[in-house]
């Protein structure tokens, strides 16, 4: 059988060399006594040394997988973390708890500090850890499985979110919130999006994510997953999200409301499922009656990230609005503009040109307020660009400049 095939409790029957490991100085002695108690022992033995030390037990095992690089140790010490993090997180953190409850109760508050210091620490360890095996998995299949498992336990404490903010992890999620279709990735993608929604009770992560590509791919998550599951907590996370930065609008803008309508109309056994279905529903049609066009528009505009919603090409949309973009001394038609040298996507690229010439054919003085901003030269530089779609809109941009609104109806894309 492939190693990489093994199942953990295959994996947590080998013998590791601990002596050895002590002989040449890559775990302490303090480590390898800890090691013996905790090595092949019942589960419930195991539960109670965590109970008693688990803080000391985390701190050897992320020691470990700092120091030792041989694949069978560090697919032995991933299993038992794995297993430590599923059945028995609780019981590490409890032993932290009671033990400075203690210390307080006792009047020792000047050693507090230092536990508290202590165990910070070492989840801050194993965060960073965990990082960078999702970054350079040190086992080709196990890393990152393990890696997003561990997290999807850990990130129920407040601390480690905080930490894997700080370690910018969230960044490293993004790319696994994919559409699955073997058990194994389902399985790492419905951990992954549980990661995701615990950080989406965290506002420093979500003003992360509001920046990210994350909305787009869980919307596209949630189409197309046919696991419960998944599309459960990818549900969940969108109802928690909603009232949040610019999502509300980014979900309306990519066809969230009609996705909820599809969803309901299937037969879910899961009631939290069904719950939140409705919440979000509800959610979504009192954003859509809050939000005008414009403030959709803007919302687009900020983010950065322009596609071909209708607004864009409705001549009604620019003749009500076109006085709004007066606002804050042109501030959405400057960050337009400034798309135009900051953006390396086409399509943004393309509808930023475009929105420019409907500026300058709709507003009594755009010809003038375009130039005055320095658009024409940021605008003549796409005119080059290898995508097609660019080209073809910066040139109907640098018409309408040259042409005046007299002109520029005859000019149609």
């Amino acid at each position: 059988m492939d190693q990489a095939e093994l199942n953990t409790e295959q994996v947590l029957k080998r013998d590791i060399p601990w002596e050895t490991y002590m002989t040449t100085k890559l775990i302490s002695g303090t480590s390898l006594q800890l090691l013996r108690r905790y090595d092949n022992r019942p589960e419930s033995y195991r539960a109670q040394l965590l109970d008693d030390d688990g803080p000391a037990y985390v701190r050897v095992f992320v020691s470990i997988l700092r120091d030792i690089y041989k694949e069978e140790t560090v697919e032995y010490v991933l299993a038992l973390v794995d297993e430590m993090l599923t059945d028995c997180f609780g019981r590490v953190i409890g032993s932290y708890k009671r033990r400075a409850d203690g210390i307080i109760a006792n009047g020792e508050a000047s050693n507090s500090k230092k536990k508290s210091t202590s165990i910070d620490d070492v989840l801050q360890g194993l965060v960073e850890w965990l990082c960078e095996q999702l970054k350079k998995p040190s086992h080709p299949s196990r890393g990152v499985p393990t890696a997003i498992s561990c997290l999807a336990m850990l990130l129920k404490e407040p601390m480690v979110r905080s930490s894997f903010v700080q370690a910018d992890g969230v960044k490293l999620l993004i790319p696994l919130i994919s559409p699955a279709s073997t058990q194994q990735s389902i399985q790492l993608l419905y951990e992954t999006c549980l990661c995701v929604w615990l950080l989406s009770y965290y506002e420093p992560a979500v003003e992360y994510l509001a920046t990210s590509r994350a909305l787009p791919r869980l919307i596209d998550v949630v189409k197309s997953s046919t696991k419960e599951k998944v599309v459960r907590v990818v549900v969940l996370t969108l109802r928690n999200l909603l009232s949040k930065a610019a999502f509300g609008a980014q979900m309306i803008d990519h066809g969230l409301p009609q996705i909820v309508q599809s969803l309901k109309a299937q037969a879910w056994s899961d009631e939290d499922l069904l719950e939140a279905l409705n919440q979000l529903e509800e959610g979504l049609k009192d954003k859509i009656k809050k939000l005008s066009s414009f403030d959709k528009y803007k919302q687009e505009v900020l983010l950065g990230q322009l596609d071909w919603s209708p607004m864009h090409k409705d001549n009604l949309f620019w003749r009500d609005n076109i006085k709004n973009f007066e606002e804050n001394d042109f501030q959405i038609l400057r960050v337009l503009i400034t798309i135009l040298d900051t953006s390396n996507d086409p399509r943004t690229l393309a509808v930023a040109c475009y929105d420019l010439s409907q500026f300058i054919q709709h507003h009594p003085a755009g010809r003038i307020i375009v130039t005055d901003l320095k658009a024409k030269e940021r605008v003549m530089k796409l005119m080059n660009h290898e995508n097609p779609e660019v080209t073809k809109n910066a040139l109907l941009c640098i018409q309408r400049l040259f042409l005046g609104a007299k002109y520029a109806s005859f000019l149609q894309v």
